[in-house]
């Protein structure tokens, strides 16, 4: 699933620019106001292999990685949508991924999160 991140985004994530990579896999929301109304929806613009992606890859994370499952466990009781909850997994998988290639560290888990 990385791989197609790598293969989808190459300026962005050269350049790691999470905002940007957000938007272009379509995790970042879109508010939308008029007048007295606001209201937040999923964003439509986005490269459809990154979404395919980003969504298979919260999906299985939230199956396999037991910090993952916590977190959709969680999301989960506070929001009915499972699309709205992997998308919140995916940023977050987003954001690490972004904070490893800047750091140019491999992914460890410690001895507490397993």
């Amino acid at each position: 699933m990385l791989a197609n991140l790598f293969g989808e985004a190459g300026v962005v994530i050269r350049h790691r620019d999470y905002a940007a990579l957000r938007c272009l896999a379509g995790i970042a929301p879109v508010t939308q106001r008029s007048g007295k109304s606001c209201r937040v929806q999923r964003r439509r613009a986005a490269n459809p292999r990154l979404v395919d992606s980003m969504y298979h890859w919260a999906r299985v994370a939230s199956q396999v990685d037991p910090i993952c499952r916590q977190r959709y466990e969680a999301l989960s009781m506070r929001d009915p949508t499972h699309g709205r909850v992997l998308r919140a997994g995916a940023d977050r998988l987003l954001a690490v991924a972004c904070a490893m290639l800047k750091a140019g560290t491999l992914y460890r888990r410690t001895a507490a999160e397993t």
